[in-house]
């Protein structure tokens, strides 16, 4: 009947309305004080006190706004309820104080939404924001063009490039109209939609999509759990990753299907094994393993020798080394989730991973840089694990026994209904299919080399494990020795030796600047000396080589104090360029422009410039020319002053 727990709570309170029932009037209320509306009785409410309970729990289960999927319903309600609070009069960021509320009301029955609530309040914050700055943008933009429209209707264009260029909402978009007396073109709107979802179809096809070649008749038993090397049978064989066929001939690229493999197909960010298939008639060299979607392991490569048949008995060899490093690094991705979710709180969740034998990689929901110090807790509590030296223990389980058991499984994910368990202590238990060690102790070490942001409210860390992360401890240290060989001091000096050179520099960097001012002041009294007086105006144009712009200026604005009325050009030659500076007293600027003076000299040096009519600036490419630029100009001067 639709009943549903809230409506069975309006019947019980005797009231006509979810919106009625004690949890909403309370939120109702707080949002009331806080929007300065008390008394206020409006649709615009419900729907914030609505909302802010839906995105709370979106964001306390790992959901962050984004533009896509599930983060684009969040981000969606999230600014719905923002819009319905400046209608309601608010001025400044208020969507997160509802969550303190939310929490008093609903924080005893669902604890994790009182444990995430700092997450939750800063994530909301920064959407808010961003979405004032997207709302100020949009509306500038509209206003431009609603300047230009000579009909009564808002193009369909336009209400598209707000939409999908500046994330504007088309209903915003609608209120504005509606203020203005305009209408809508909707029609438009769609067709340039619909363009928009053909050409994401269109980059959304692989250029070679080798599994939709493929019909994989035979399926593949993966033995890789328990064994390095298999004896399995040729099932089916494609030429250039497509073409189906009865035989692989030597140096050709193909794949490979096997009726049982020890070879791990890519899935779960862990990459696809390497090895060999080794027969009787020929030799396999498989650079890639891929899952096809009905589960099928297709070895990728090419025939090293001899010729590979359709039902050739085949020994499969992983390669070991490269599974070991991919095991150390898949086992320290699950430490680092754990270690992540404990060191920086619930809301973390991971929202990609990549798992190869040389580094892992793993992405995860936080709104802000992880700092250096938690970067060092989160690498001390994964090799506190290591250094235990656990059993890591896989169990296969049902998918509701696994989760009652408390293992961790990735929204989003798809699993079937028999599932893998794989458990490090109680430090970390997930869902997981892929290769694992037998001991944490085996990963060795686990070295963070760094931590960046990828997306909005998603960060990324790059870790290196076992020999890998031994090799860059190696690495850092000669690095080290090198920078304390150059600073002349023992690397337990390098730092304070950095800071007395930081100290030293800035102090250099004052004196020269101090002398610099010093030069240019001395200078511009000497060149007074070699003004000119032009229909009563006096002329300079001269060098001061060495100057910088910021030194130029200066002068000038002493030699204008000194000389009005006055028109100034100075210059100066710093690593074969030339900088020009020019400057007009304040009761010649109705006929001398600066811009004009300074560009007299510029197009003879080889550049060109601007500014105010007081004051411009320029710049040149070809110093031989300058010294005759200059003495042109009161020639110059004097024909624009008659």
């Amino acid at each position: 009947t639709g009943l549903g727990l809230e409506r069975i709570v309006a019947v019980m309170q005797g009231v006509h309305s979810n919106y009625e029932i004690d949890l909403f009037r309370n939120l109702i209320r707080a949002a009331q004080e806080i929007l300065s509306a008390q008394g206020v009785k409006s649709h615009s409410l419900n729907v914030v006190a609505d909302h802010i309970r839906a995105a709370a729990f979106l964001i306390t289960d790992g959901v962050l706004p984004s533009n896509e999927g599930r983060g684009y319903v969040l981000r969606r309600i999230v600014r719905r309820a923002i819009r319905h609070g400046h209608r309601l009069g608010a001025q400044e960021t208020f969507f997160y104080k509802l969550v303190a509320p939310l929490v008093a009301e609903m924080g005893s029955a669902y604890p994790e939404l009182a444990k995430a609530q700092v997450s939750v309040e800063r994530a909301l914050m920064q959407e808010e924001e961003r979405f004032n700055e997207t709302l100020e943008q949009g509306l500038r933009i509209l206003d431009d063009g609603l300047a230009t429209i000579k009909s009564d209707t808002i193009p369909g264009e336009l209400i598209f490039k707000l939409y999908d260029t500046y994330g504007f909402p088309v209903d915003l978009t609608r209120d504005v109209a509606l203020e203005r007396n305009l209408k809508l073109d909707m029609a438009g709107f769609e067709r340039e939609m619909e363009a928009q979802r053909d050409r994401a179809r269109a980059a959304g096809k692989f250029d070679t999509d080798y599994n939709a070649a493929i019909v994989a008749d035979h399926g593949t038993e993966f033995s890789g759990y328990e064994h390095e090397q298999d004896n399995a049978h040729v099932t089916e064989l494609y030429r250039d990753l497509k073409m189906r066929t009865e035989m692989l001939e030597e140096n050709e690229v193909g794949i490979v299907v096997l009726d049982r493999t020890p070879f791990y197909a890519e899935s779960g960010g862990q990459v696809g094994d390497t090895g060999i298939l080794v027969g009787k008639t020929g030799q396999f060299i498989v650079q890639d393993t891929k899952k096809h979607p009905s589960g099928t392991h297709l070895h990728i490569g090419r025939v090293e020798r001899g010729r590979i048949r359709v039902g050739d008995s085949l020994e499969a060899r992983i390669d070991k080394e490269w599974r070991q490093k991919t095991r150390l690094n898949h086992s320290a991705t699950h430490l680092l989730h754990a270690a992540l979710r404990q060191a920086l709180g619930v809301h973390v969740a991971q929202k990609g991973s990549l798992v190869h034998p040389e580094y892992l990689r793993f992405d995860f929901s936080h709104l802000q840089p992880v700092t250096p110090d938690e970067l060092q807790d989160i690498e001390d509590l994964v090799n506190t694990q290591i250094r235990a030296n656990h059993e890591v223990e896989t169990r296969v389980m049902n998918l509701d026994d696994a989760k009652v058991s408390g293992a961790m499984a990735l929204f989003g994910e798809k699993y079937t209904e028999k599932v893998r368990v794989l458990r490090m202590s109680d430090f970390s238990v997930e869902l997981c299919g892929g290769t694992h060690v037998r001991r944490t102790g085996d990963i060795g070490l686990f070295k963070i080399t760094s931590e960046s942001g990828v997306a909005a409210g998603v960060r990324r860390i790059e870790a290196v494990t076992g020999a890998g992360a031994l090799a860059y401890v190696r690495e850092t240290e000669q690095k080290l020795a090198s920078v304390a060989n150059l600073l002349r001091a023992h690397p337990d000096e390098v730092a304070r030796k950095i800071e007395q050179l930081q100290t030293r520099i800035k102090t250099l960097e004052k004196d020269v600047e101090q002398w610099r001012g010093k030069l240019t002041r001395g200078e511009s009294v000497d060149l007074a000396s070699q003004v000119k007086q032009i229909k009563g105006v006096k002329v300079l144009a001269a060098r001061l080589d060495g100057a910088d712009a910021k030194g130029l200026r200066e002068a000038i604005d002493q030699l204008k104090d000194r000389l009005a009325p006055a028109a100034i050009v100075l210059a100066s030659v710093v690593d074969g360029k030339v900088t020009l500076i020019a400057g007009v007293t304040k009761d010649l600027v109705g006929r001398l422009h600066a811009s004009d003076l300074v560009n007299q000299v510029a197009v003879k040096v080889g550049g060109k410039g601007g500014g105010r009519p007081d004051m411009a600036q320029a710049g040149g490419n070809d110093p031989s020319s300058l010294d005759a630029a200059l003495s042109d100009l009161p020639g110059w001067v004097e024909q624009r002053l008659s």
